[in-house]
């Protein structure tokens, strides 16, 4: 990546809008979770699930702007070594709780770099855009709505799940993919047969996957299985 290229690219005047977008909508969404945790005394992990949820539309923002992929790289990475950084250190408590044994942030940050390098390579942004929406809405969900409404636990793999919050990543998951499914020269049955098996997927990579390893497998693997089976249709 030209260094010298990717500084005259963020300060061009067409990308001043964009840019100043996508920090605008980041900034704010940090400051009302710092807020939410610090005077409304929520717990940390549902303002971390605000961070979490908020900061995947930001893929959204990037494809409807079409911010050029290297510059989406070097945000992923410096979101990514923010992660880190505040893993270890009490800076943002609403990304990441000192001492919570999992790096899912970080993750988050590197399914997006990935999927951004892939995508945007071959045109198709919207299968990244796919991925990172799934994980950041289904994931974010259920988790809500296992901690707030869940009767019924199970535990897979030493994770600690229940129905509800499962049956929210698999709905949320399959409306997804379908809503973004719309536009593509498919028949009605084919665009249904693949949102079931991107949201069976993703579902079951969500519930298996320990250390926040989920924040990756979800999002690279939802949007790699709806690209190819995409792809055998076409």
């Amino acid at each position: 990546m030209d260094v010298n290229h990717l500084v005259a690219e963020i300060f061009s005047p067409a990308l001043r809008m964009p840019l100043g977008t996508v920090i605008t909508y980041l900034g704010a969404l940090l400051a009302i979770a710092e807020g939410l945790s610090r005077k409304n005394h929520l717990s940390p992990e549902l303002t971390r699930k605000i961070v979490h949820i908020g900061s995947g539309n930001v893929i959204l923002l990037a494809w409807w702007f079409d911010i050029p992929m290297e510059i989406g790289i070097a945000a992923a990475f410096i979101a990514g070594l923010i992660a880190l950084i505040s893993y270890f250190l009490p800076i943002l408590p609403s990304v990441n709780s000192v001492g919570r044994q999992s790096l899912g942030t970080f993750f988050y940050a590197l399914s997006m770099g990935v999927l951004i390098w892939w995508f945007w390579s071959i045109q198709q942004p919207v299968f990244a855009v796919l991925g990172i929406l799934v994980m950041a809405w289904g994931d974010g969900l259920a988790a809500v709505v296992g901690s707030q409404l869940g009767q019924h636990p199970y535990e897979i793999l030493g994770n600690k799940k229940s129905l509800e919050g499962t049956a929210t990543m698999f709905g949320v998951g399959f409306l997804i993919c379908g809503l973004l499914f719309l536009s593509f020269d498919l028949m009605l049955w084919q665009k249904a047969a693949i949102a079931l098996v991107v949201a069976l997927c993703s579902t079951l990579l969500e519930s298996i996957a320990q250390f926040g390893i989920d924040n990756f497998l979800v999002p690279v693997g939802s949007a790699a299985i709806a690209f190819l089976l995409v792809q055998a249709l076409i």
